[in-house]
């Protein structure tokens, strides 16, 4: 698509290439922390604006491309953005984040729910990853974003964001068949939506099933990870070449669990240390991170000696170096400007500091 026949860094490191530093990118690079964001904002307030109309998103994907040169760039989207292609309207309230109203209750509604059909429910998507390819070129990875069906299910059922999960959970432990079924179909419509998005350009796509954390190990087996099998299954049957990561926030409980889910790399928070990340995983899984985000508010060599530590851990073979968790919105821009710096001169920093 690009014309040229270089892979990009990162998806040579996802392919299980050995480097001599690791690729990097953060998680919501492009968002509050830069003040380009925040000026584009002020004049979109709209997010579902900033996310879907075609110009703004690539806009906003590349912002942090130009100020940093990270070796992956994420589209700029939302995990609920292919819920209204099913029949699941949303809104985004700046105060309040996203609200799903009415909320998914009953059998019923799940039964009038539809197959996704992304070429008519999300078409600025494909627009969006092919001009992001187009821009980007070589010099960085395409990665594609979705979320994971027990997290869009938290959300359709709980109709916002919830601090105990307890709608959900009332339903997984009282109406477990309404639930699977719930489950089992937005795992299809995900893995037809990863699907367009790897069609689209994206060359690595990371599924975020950010509130599977919230669970048991005994539920995760049961309402998470089935169903991120059943998306994963689905994708690598057609498209096995493109490398799939997976995150979910606070998994220090369920890291085993999360390889697996057939993903080729686990994106560990920073509530792991990365060398018993590396250990629990077993070698047949990459992992990415997982530098804790308030680093970022520390001194640069305080920065410094926390990349190199977990670069270190994490060994020079399918590691993307990430935080562990998205990048916080009072971060400094310059600190933001340090992890990359030194993320992508990690070789001479070890040598230094071997």
């Amino acid at each position: 698509m690009t014309g040229s026949t270089q892979v990009p860094y990162l998806l040579r490191a996802a392919r299980g290439e050995v480097l001599d530093r690791p690729p990097v990118w953060m998680m919501r690079q492009a968002g509050r922390y830069m003040k380009v964001y925040r000026d584009l904002r002020d004049q979109y307030p709209s997010f579902r604006d900033r996310s879907e109309k075609v110009d703004l998103a690539v806009e906003i994907s590349l912002q942090p491309f130009r100020a940093f040169q990270p070796d992956g760039v994420i589209l700029f989207s939302d995990i609920l953005t292919p819920l209204p292609g099913l029949g699941i309207p949303f809104d985004i309230v700046e105060s309040r984040g996203p609200v799903i109203d009415p909320p998914i209750r009953s059998l019923e509604q799940i039964n009038q729910l539809h197959p996704l059909e992304p070429a008519e429910s999300l078409p600025f998507i494909r627009e969006i990853l092919q001009i992001l390819r187009r821009e980007v070129g070589d010099r960085a990875t395409v990665l594609g974003f979705v979320g994971a069906p027990w997290t869009l299910a938290a959300y359709a059922i709980e109709g916002k964001s919830s601090k105990d999960y307890a709608v959900i959970k009332r339903m997984a432990f009282s109406e477990p068949a309404i639930l699977h079924q719930f489950l089992s179909k937005l795992a299809d419509a995900i893995a037809v939506y990863v699907r367009y998005q790897i069609d689209s350009g994206a060359q690595v796509v990371q599924l975020f099933d950010s509130w599977a954390g919230q669970l048991s190990p005994q539920d995760y087996d049961t309402f998470a990870l089935p169903y991120q099998q059943q998306v994963i299954r689905q994708v690598k049957a057609t498209h096995p070449d493109t490398p799939l990561i997976l995150y979910i926030n606070g998994s220090a409980g369920i890291l085993e669990r999360m390889g697996q889910s057939g993903v080729d790399i686990v994106s560990v928070d920073w509530t792991v240390d990365m060398a018993d990340a590396r250990r629990r995983l077993g070698s047949g899984v990459g992992v990415q991170g997982n530098v804790d985000p308030c680093a970022l508010f520390g001194s640069k060599d305080f920065i410094r000696d926390r990349i190199i530590d977990t670069i270190r851990k994490a060994g020079n073979r399918k590691h993307i170096l990430n935080l562990g968790h998205g990048i916080l919105p009072n971060t400094p821009e310059e600190n933001a400007a340090y992890f990359f710096e030194v993320g992508k001169q990690a070789d001479q920093w070890l040598a230094v500091h071997a």
